[in-house]
């Protein structure tokens, strides 16, 4: 994985997401409707401004992708409740090299959402899709040749989906506020 200085630089060049859609407000233009549905509750944004602890997220995205058509507007949105979460969109063709080191089942999928602390130390990556967007896209694709058995497939995709990045974002920060080395950093 890459080293702090590199997740920092990379951070770095990264657009906010208002930058990011405004530097690609021609390609991003069909994602209207996705922007417009992604809506936290109020419960949702109340516990999102809760959290404490700094983290830098990095989104590597393409303005052509369908899946981030659908998803980045709900990273958007934790994003704009959530002030601790300094996160940042690199459009995947701008940013080839990192996308070759990120790469997911042997290609490079977007979104490739990565988590890093405060002072840009690796704490986690979620790609391409959450699991409750998989389960959907499976049982549509594959139907009675891919039971989930064990999972109920989501009756609202879009809300589970977002759900999913809440909880990577909710994971991520415990993982950081339980930290020894940043508790001790804190002195909490």
């Amino acid at each position: 994985m890459l080293d702090s200085s590199t997740w920092k630089s990379e951070h770095s060049a990264g657009l906010t997401w208002h930058n990011y859609l405004a530097a690609h407000a021609e390609r991003t233009a069909g994602w209207k409707a996705h922007i417009a549905a992604a809506r936290l509750t109020a419960e949702q944004g109340v516990h999102l401004a809760s959290f404490t602890r700094r983290m830098n997220v990095l989104v590597l995205t393409g303005a052509w992708c369908g899946d981030c058509a659908v998803q980045c507007p709900m990273i958007g949105a934790i994003a704009a409740a959530c002030p601790v979460a300094d996160v940042r969109f690199l459009e995947q063709a701008d940013h080839a090299d990192l996308a070759d080191q990120l790469r997911i089942c042997g290609g490079t999928r977007v979104p490739t959402v990565v988590w890093c602390s405060e002072d840009f130390n690796f704490c986690s990556i979620l790609g391409d899709r959450t699991l409750a967007r998989y389960r959907s896209i499976a049982a549509r694709q594959l139907g009675a040749s891919c039971p989930l058995p064990w999972a109920t497939v989501a009756t609202d995709e879009a809300t589970a989906t977002l759900q999913d990045w809440l909880e990577e974002f909710e994971r991520v920060q415990l993982m950081l506020r339980t930290s020894p080395r940043l508790r001790q950093l804190h002195g909490d």
